[in-house]
């Protein structure tokens, strides 16, 4: 490899003529010619990719018949030094992978520099917009949000009856503090940890096939297989939309697990910690949210004591301080991309993060257009104020159709039992569907933009999806609701107005909700509509952090919070159909019949047949060819059960607000505003820039 050092511009640029002479017969000088500055606005004429808008090294250089040299930020070794724990910088040909991933920026070649500044509302709570700008996972989706593409891997191959998916890394990849990233970070990611239960209770769905684990193969330093117990074709949409990254440093947490190093646990209490696991817990925290605590906000006492403040990434930016108010990151040194121009991304230098939990404040400052981007928790209702605002503050708001929407989920394995007797009554979840005037709620709240529906389960409305469900119980009609609560028993005892559960209890339903997950005018509605065929509510907001607490402790009456997925990914998670039916961070309900599938019926409430069903389905299902016969058939029925049994009432789905500001150049409109496709990680905020 021939190597040029432009030490004048603060440069390393670095030419792998050798390699593309040997691979493709180019001439030496072909090769010497400049590479043209790609865009996907214009491509000069150097056509596509295998894949859209990326290439490889060796493909880009074939294709726009050039060699590639590599420059760096020139704040990077300044940015490095700040990264504690970090070793001096190497120069950028001994950073980057052999073959970096080559990225066609949308509209520009960047420029160095500038702090990207974002909202979040608190610790683990609406930083999914600001983790998504920065995150990497094995593969994503292209912004057609249907073609998976590679990233931090190469390539990847299925055998014929995909229960074999092999997966070819980057040689020379390193993690951000120059450790090489190899196959054995997968599979430590998997066997390691993600099913350990020392790090783990339970592992988590995905990491699954139809209930049973599979293995990983170290096949050399760069290739990783998956053995999967059955077909899974979605397995591959889990490494391209989920925040669950398939790797973790090894060289890292490995020197804390006392099952690589026999020291991990005295090396952990020298250190301040119980043990081994503890380390790795502060580190990691023991969680594939990556957006835990770090040392500097667990454990500030014993941080001093820690050879880095957070473990190493490969993520476009790496952390550097943490506090109840915020965060602050620098890029990746180490980062395997590179734009068309041989520049190493990211463009921008550093990233901040403060915490507002308090809607009306974050609004003001998105008007006051103190924060470059923000779609979490946006809703319709705050699109009038920005758009009105939005010229003054030289930033540009795009409505953008939701996958998901409100759903309404009744908790039938409430903690009171009168409660639950009723709540189980498909009569009651009926009459609560139809009291809704969701009409009114899309006219009211989101500006008749948006369409009354039941909750499917499939956003996206599959051909195995009998347009009857679309309707059922959500046409607005109090009548038949008082008809039904009348048949339940459930009448007004006291004559206060308000109908009394049907064994006489005072019954009054706690609608709790975050506006990070519902529109605050819609649930205010809902408590008007139902108590207009007598059933008494309270409105409540409170924090994401507060509800996903209650909800997960099974105290609520009723979840809420935006939900479903489309096809492509329910073909690689069951979550929306297994009790409790989402993650800590959505919406769950009947926690009690999770509890019964969690301790294989030690405890807890037995779920019903249909619920056991869908889950014997929904495994089935991902095993089974799309578009067959035996998978139209299962996913009907999936549908059926859901719908049939009101698991989830539906509301009102709608587009919602995603805001930026104009000097944030790259930017494109974005196809959905979803948290499924994982929010802006198919739109590649890599290769974003800051004109100021």
């Amino acid at each position: 490899m021939k190597c040029i050092n432009s030490m004048k511009l603060g440069l390393y640029a670095c030419a792998s003529i050798a390699f593309a002479t040997l691979q493709f017969g180019i001439t030496s000088n072909a090769m010497a010619a400049t590479c043209p500055e790609v865009t996907v606005a214009d491509p000069k004429g150097v056509p596509a990719g295998k894949y859209p808008q990326q290439y490889e090294l060796a493909e880009f250089e074939k294709l726009a018949k050039c060699n590639l040299l590599f420059k760096a930020n020139p704040e990077i070794a300044d940015l490095n030094e700040r990264i504690r724990g970090n070793p001096e910088l190497p120069p950028l040909e001994e950073r980057l992978p052999e073959e970096p991933l080559v990225v066609a920026p949308y509209e520009s070649i960047g420029k160095y520099g500038g702090t990207f500044d974002m909202l979040s509302n608190a610790t683990e709570a609406g930083t999914s917009d600001f983790l998504a700008v920065r995150h990497v996972n094995l593969v994503r989706y292209s912004d057609d949000l249907q073609t998976i593409v590679p990233n931090v891997a190469k390539g990847w191959e299925w055998n014929d009856d995909y229960t074999q998916l092999t997966f070819f890394l980057r040689k020379g990849h390193k993690w951000s503090d120059g450790a090489p990233f190899t196959a054995e970070d997968v599979e430590y990611w998997y066997e390691g940890l993600s099913l350990n239960p020392k790090v783990y209770e339970k592992p988590k769905n995905y990491v699954l096939v139809g209930g049973e684990p599979m293995t990983v193969d170290v096949i050399d330093p760069h290739t990783v297989r998956f053995n999967l117990p059955a077909p899974k074709p979605g397995l591959l949409v889990h490494f391209a939309n989920s925040y669950a990254q398939g790797f973790q440093p090894k060289h890292f947490l490995g020197q804390w697990d006392p099952n690589i190093n026999l020291d991990a646990d005295k090396k952990a209490k020298e250190m301040g910690f119980e043990n081994g696991y503890a380390v790795i817990s502060a580190y990691y925290g023991n969680s594939d949210w990556t957006d835990t605590p770090t040392p500097m906000l667990c454990c500030p006492d014993k941080v001093a004591n820690m050879p880095k403040d957070t473990m190493p990434t490969l993520e476009s930016h790496i952390l550097i301080s943490e506090s109840t108010e915020g965060r602050h990151l620098v890029a990746n040194p180490y980062f395997h991309q590179v734009d068309t121009a041989g520049n190493q991304l990211p463009y921008v230098s550093e990233q901040d993060e403060i915490f507002v939990n308090e809607d009306e404040v974050r609004l003001l400052k998105l008007v006051n257009a103190e924060a470059d981007f923000k779609a979490q928790s946006l809703q319709l209702s705050t699109a009038p104020l920005l758009l009105e605002n939005q010229e003054k503050g030289n930033y540009t708001v795009h409505l953008r159709p939701e996958v998901t929407m409100a759903t309404l989920g009744i908790n039938m394995t409430h903690e009171d039992p009168a409660k639950r007797e009723a709540f189980s009554d498909v009569r009651f979840r009926q009459a609560m569907s139809v009291a809704i005037n969701r009409d009114e709620i899309n006219e009211t709240a989101f500006f008749g933009m948006g369409q009354g529906k039941q909750y499917t389960g499939f956003t996206d409305s599959p051909p195995f999806v009998d347009d009857k469900w679309n309707q059922y119980y959500a046409q607005y009609d109090p009548a038949l609701a008082n008809k039904l609560l009348d048949e339940m028993g459930m009448k007004d005892v006291d004559g206060d107005g308000f109908r009394e559960l049907p064994n006489g209890d005072k019954l009054v339903i706690n609608l709790q909700f975050s506006v990070q997950g519902v529109a605050a005018a819609l649930m205010e509605l809902v408590g008007q509509h139902w108590g207009a065929v007598g059933i008494q509510s309270t409105v409540k907001e409170v924090t994401p952090d507060e509800y996903r607490s209650a909800q997960s402790a099974n105290k609520l009456d009723v979840t809420v919070w935006r939900n479903g997925q489309p096809l492509a990914i329910v073909l690689g998670t069951n979550q929306i159909w297994v009790p409790p039916y989402h993650d800590y961070f959505t919406q769950r309900t009947n926690m009690l019949w999770a509890e019964y599938i969690d301790t294989n019926g030690a405890s807890g409430v037995k779920p019903p047949d249909y619920a056991m069903q869908m889950i014997d389905d929904i495994n089935a299902f991902q095993s089974t060819p799309v578009g067959s016969a035996e998978s139209n058939k299962l996913g009907a029925r999936l549908v059926e059960n859901l719908v049939e049994n009101l698991l989830f009432i539906g509301t009102v789905q709608t587009p919602a607000p995603i805001y930026h500001r104009n000097e944030v150049q790259n930017f494109v409109e974005y196809k959905t505003h979803s948290f499924v496709y994982y929010r802006s990680y198919p739109f590649r905020p890599t290769q974003w820039w800051l004109d100021e």
